[in-house]
């Protein structure tokens, strides 16, 4: 048989049905901040919770949190690098149309 090896910070399953739990409230919270009028705040509101979830998303669900440093900053550093690529592109293909 083979030898699986386990991963020296492993979590119990009660704590990611804590952390799902947490998920379906910050749900919750998006669906109803979005009958809220909070005028020019209501984007800003709704990203900076689903910003908040992705955060416990990537750092407990895709154990971001229990990897090397290095490889942390690698992986954000790339995707970075690639966000400003497809903006800088979109930007300049909007900045060169002709508009009539």
């Amino acid at each position: 048989m083979a030898d699986h090896k386990h991963s020296e910070h492993t979590h119990s399953v009660g704590f990611y049905v804590g952390i799902f739990v947490i998920l379906i409230m910050l749900t919750a919270l998006t669906v109803g901040a979005a009958f809220v009028n909070l005028g020019p705040l209501n984007p800003v509101v709704a990203l900076g919770i689903a910003t908040a979830k992705g955060l416990l998303v990537v750092l407990f669900f895709m154990h971001v949190k229990d990897t090397s440093e290095k490889m942390t900053k690698a992986v954000i550093a790339s995707g970075i690098f690639w966000l400003l690529l497809l903006l800088c592109l979109t930007l300049a293909d909007y900045a060169t149309r002709l508009w009539t």
